[in-house]
């Protein structure tokens, strides 16, 4: 086009543009490209305007110049940016992502090139809803009644929605929006808090701006914030205290006035519900932020803050039990207080939501390991919390062990952050007053400046030992002997006093199953003295040395060591006894030692355990005898797979006792029988031979008859697993009972309510299909032939 032409259509554009409505019209006729008719927005002309993100992101720069027919930047600001934000609230669907693109996409750049005036004619509108609920406002709550609103459902809703779009679905994280958005991040913590505990339409997008922030931030700055979200400190602001959320009537929320609750202890009662939720929120956010590091970096925050407020509270003294302590001093050691609880609170909440994958790096176990070994060396565990203490210190001291033992491949890099523990150890291992952690210390310093030359069985022993030890009792266990860690020999120096003195205070705790059968007469007469001590140890009170001396036993039965195999059936009873132990670090020992066991010695193990299975302990409870029998069915399935193609000559008994496991009246017995039985005809495979016919009964009544869905569930996954197991062999095995189960599968898709239930019977129909097929079909092959003629 000539010049002329383009002055005159600029000139027209910017008068168009400064009028009322301006922008709306300016930015429909640009959009409307040569489809001529902007009222046929759901035609293909507006979808294809919608994609053109191109045309949407240079109409947003247009909108952000300055015209030359503007007096000032200051007034085209002025006139434009409500209407930039109108363009947010569009109501028709089709044009609405036109609109909102360009929205956003003039905000940002007005952000970027006009800094002070984009946020306050655009960012503090935008944000003015959340920000005239904030702590930092101030509010005359005085003049209003209790329960007068104060922000709208609708205006909310809407603020709420209009931040997703300009600052998550914009992504733009400059200082500017990151800094805006922080102002109002502690409300929009508050609304994500009060929508989990609620059926809201807020939830997800309050939780997509505050993972967008905590992720585009730096990671001081995400620290500072989460520390301000837990309430440790006054970074960010939150909801003003005396506001409130309610429930709106369209799905959303309203912030309301507090109303205020005369009675105490009701509302002592709310706050204290109100703290927990808003730990349980942030735990929940941490969640989605573990492969980032956050999660963890925030939980060594949360340990270091731990020792600070411990060390700060040991030197100050207590006013309440001094005499002469002012009111100041009181308020300043409630307010210690509170704030310590307030990290205890933090650190289980964490521990028990994040900390399977909390840590993702070296530098992360570094850091925390290096939090609990400063706390130890500057306040060695004493008084009433040494038992949390010590165990603290052991599980940091086991995880450096277990990463030096092989469980992570190191490399240089990684034992050069290592090595900043050594200083750390080597003061662990000078003034620490238990021996066996100054030991270990010592061992943990040499394996790190070695970078791991030295033996790592003697690193793994020690961190046994340390993590089976009597917290806080200052004895040794029973359980750290020389015997339990060969190559070891400075480990376990007991007197014979030290000896029965343990012994005496562990028979007053048995359990009635001990009791009755202790393990010391036959291991008086037939074990060595480091046996007999494992045996005791196995019925310690504590659960970790309960754990470290099954583990032993467990190693003992590996090693083939003779003094084990004289005592197989003490060995059984023991395991068998733990078992039934409540803490699922015991239980899931000792179903590791009856494994072991029973693999190594299969003919005599094996019908014992299957004769229990069957038929469980008289006198338990209907509930405790169905966990006991599922933890056995674990124990079978575990000895199954160490058997492998050994397994055939144990064929029968197992999957009799499973099939009758599957009539149990307990649900989850029935499925975990039912899962073991897919399992093991999986690892069958062709040598199920007659007893299909049985299997294949007993699925097809289960999962046309159970009233349970998971025992269903279970049944036709038994279908998946034999499909799986017999691969290229489905159609000679199972000729005889093919039809058969290909109607069950067929029936489970047709009539089955339960989506997983149909989800498997689609997974064994598409099994049986690829085998079918391979079977009808069998892929053409080129062979060469030489043929001699006569």
């Amino acid at each position: 086009a000539p010049a002329w032409l383009r002055r005159l259509c600029g000139h027209l554009l910017s008068e168009r543009l400064l009028r009322p409505g301006g922008v709306r019209a300016v930015v429909q006729g640009v959009l409307e490209g040569t489809d001529g008719e902007w009222g046929a927005l759901g035609g293909a002309g507006a979808e294809a305007a919608a994609l053109d993100w191109r045309k949407c992101d240079a109409v947003g720069k247009i909108l952000a110049a300055c015209p030359q027919q503007c007096l000032s930047l200051e007034d085209y600001y002025r006139q434009v940016c409500p209407q930039i934000l109108g363009l947010l609230h569009i109501q028709d669907k089709a044009a609405a992502r036109q609109f909102q693109r360009v929205a956003t996409t003039t905000l940002l750049t007005m952000a970027r090139e006009q800094p002070p005036l984009a946020e306050r004619h655009l960012l503090q509108p935008l944000l003015a809803p959340l920000r005239r609920c904030s702590e930092a406002a101030e509010l005359k709550l005085e003049d209003l009644a209790a329960g007068a609103v104060l922000v709208p459902e609708a205006e909310l809703g809407s603020c709420v929605e209009d931040v997703l779009k300009v600052y998550v679905v914009g992504n733009d994280s400059s200082s500017l929006l990151l800094g805006s958005l922080q102002s109002v991040l502690g409300v929009v913590f508050s609304l994500y808090s009060f929508a989990k505990q609620n059926v809201s339409c807020l939830r997800s997008p309050c939780q997509e701006i505050l993972l967008w922030f905590l992720e585009k931030a730096e990671r001081e700055r995400s620290l500072a914030v989460l520390e301000g979200l837990a309430g440790l400190s006054s970074r960010v602001p939150t909801l003003h205290p005396g506001c409130q959320l309610r429930v709106g009537s369209e799905g959303g929320a309203a912030v309301v006035v507090e109303e205020t609750i005369s009675d105490e202890d009701e509302a002592l009662y709310q706050k204290i519900s109100s703290e927990q939720c808003h730990v349980e929120s942030l735990v929940e956010l941490l969640s989605h932020c573990q492969k980032s590091g956050l999660a963890g970096d925030f939980f060594i925050h949360c340990l270091k803050e731990l020792t600070q407020v411990a060390a700060a509270d040991e030197v100050a003294p207590n006013p309440a039990v001094e005499p002469g302590g002012s009111l100041l001093e009181l308020e300043q050691h409630q307010a210690r207080q509170g704030r310590k609880l307030l990290v205890l609170q933090l650190v289980a909440a964490l521990c028990e939501g994040v900390s399977d994958t909390v840590f993702t790096d070296i530098v992360q176990v570094q850091e925390f390991v290096g939090a609990v070994l400063h706390r130890a060396c500057a306040h060695p565990a004493q008084g009433p919390s040494a038992a949390a203490e010590a165990q603290t210190l052991a599980m940091a001291m086991g995880l450096v062990a277990t990463v030096l033992g092989g469980a992570v491949q190191l490399q240089s890099s990684d034992f050069v952050v290592l090595k900043r523990l050594v200083p750390l150890l080597e003061e662990l291992s000078r003034t620490y007053p238990e021996p066996l952690t100054q030991e270990l210390a010592s061992d943990l310093r040499i394996a790190i400046c070695t970078h791991g030359a030295c033996s790592p069985g003697t690193v793994g022993a020690a961190a046994d030992v340390v993590l089976g030890r009597k917290a806080g009792t200052g004895a040794q266990s029973p359980t750290g002997i020389p015997d339990r860690a060969p190559g070891s020999p400075r480990h376990g120096q007991h007197s014979p006093s030290a000896h029965r003195q343990s012994s005496e205070g562990q028979s007053t705790n048995h359990e009635p199953s001990a009791t009755s059968a202790s393990p010391a007469p036959c291991a008086d007469s037939l074990a060595p003295a480091g046996l007999q001590e494992l045996l005791l140890s196995a019925y310690d009170p504590q659960p970790s040395c309960r754990a470290a001396a099954l583990r032993h036993l467990a190693s003992l039965v590996t090693q083939r060591a003779p003094e084990a195999l004289q005592l197989q059936e003490k060995l059984l009873q023991v395991f068998l006894e733990n078992m039934q132990h409540e803490d699922a670090f015991v239980y899931l020992s000792a179903i590791q030692g009856i494994a072991l066991l029973s693999s190594e010695y299969p003919d005599r193990i094996l019908p014992v355990l299957l004769a229990q299975y069957e038929c469980p302990a008289q006198g338990t409870e209907d509930a405790a005898a169905a966990v006991t029998r599922m933890k056995l069915g674990e124990v079978l399935m575990r000895v199954t797979r160490a058997l492998g193609d050994m397994v055939f000559q144990h064929r029968e008994p197992l999957i009799r006792a499973f099939l009758r496991g599957a009539r149990d009246p307990d649900s989850a017995l029935r499925a975990s029988s039912l899962s073991n039985l897919g399992e093991l005809c999986q690892h069958l495979g062709f040598q199920l031979g007659s007893i299909v016919q049985e299997v294949t009964c007993c699925v097809t009544a289960t999962a046309r008859t159970d009233p349970e869905a998971e025992v269903r569930r279970a049944a036709v996954h038994v279908v998946v697993l034999l499909l799986r197991g017999l691969s290229e062999k489905v159609t000679e095995v199972l000729r005889d009972v093919l039809r058969d189960l290909y109607r069950l599968l067929k029936h489970v898709v047709t009539a089955e309510r339960d989506g997983a239930t149909v989800l498997h019977a689609q997974l064994a129909l598409d099994e049986l299909d690829t085998a079918v097929r391979r079977a009808l079909f069998p892929p053409q092959t080129l062979q060469k032939k030489i043929v001699v003629l006569p």
